[in-house]
């Protein structure tokens, strides 16, 4: 494959991700109150969960999955930036990795644990004692594989990868440097959505109001920017670049 077909096939996989992220999420918001309810009692979570159905536990995997094509165009843009004099380019990739993958694994929690302990809890059968231990067990699940995993690990490696990346897209020939500086004030805001996290074991930590939404809405719409500039601006030959 071609330096120019490698990055064009780089910047599409950046657009389709970012894009195909919001069809799952979307539907939690119709369908599950979602993002609102991962801070409801878990009582109510599970009961709603429950009410769902199969189409609910599709919609969890899918938006486990869909951001596998972000994942493929994390490690690509390694090979499309390495021409640019960056030290640190593959310990961002790592770090991006990283960041991919333990989001993924914080949401598969969803269709594949939460039913069972949703089934539990509704079932007119299930002892108060029983209900009582589900909670517990839900609230360990949902603080580990969502707070810790998905949201902390999943989305603060992200952000760093982001940062590092822009610092690379400042330097290079290919982008535009309002892309870079873009891309940092995202990682910021983004950033500031922790406060949320620690606010859930330090109920007295101050919070940043939709910090997690507009930094998230932020992320995706640079991701696409820079998937439109893989794909539209061709590469730089050495020869033109001497």
């Amino acid at each position: 494959m071609s330096k120019n077909r490698f990055q064009k096939l780089t910047g599409i996989l950046f657009i389709a991700g970012a894009i195909l992220i919001n069809i799952p999420y979307t539907l939690l918001v119709m369908n599950f109150e979602y993002p609102d309810i991962l801070r409801e009692s878990a009582g109510y979570i599970l009961t709603k969960f429950y009410m769902g159905g199969n189409k609910l536990i599709f919609t969890w995997l899918a938006f486990a999955w869909v951001g596998l094509p972000l994942l493929f165009a994390i490690i690509m843009l390694q090979k499309v930036l390495k021409r640019e004099d960056a030290p640190y380019l593959g310990s961002a990739t790592v770090v991006g990795v990283i960041g991919a993958i333990t989001q993924m694994l914080g949401l598969l929690r969803w269709p594949f644990v939460v039913p069972i302990l949703a089934q539990i809890y509704v079932n007119p059968d299930s002892s108060n004692a029983m209900k009582e231990a589900v909670v517990v067990s839900f609230q360990v699940i949902h603080q580990y594989g969502g707070v810790v995993l998905g949201e902390h690990i999943g989305q603060t490696f992200s952000i760093i990868w982001m940062f590092l990346i822009c610092l690379v897209i400042l330097k290079a020939r290919l982008f535009r440097s309002w892309l870079g500086w873009f891309g940092i004030v995202a990682a910021v805001i983004y950033l500031l959505a922790q406060t949320e996290l620690l606010n859930t074991v330090m109920p007295t930590f101050p919070v940043v109001p939709e910090a997690g939404l507009i930094g998230s809405l932020l992320w995706l719409g640079w991701m696409i920017a820079l998937g439109v500039f893989l794909v539209r601006v061709k590469v730089v030959s050495e020869e033109k670049a001497a």
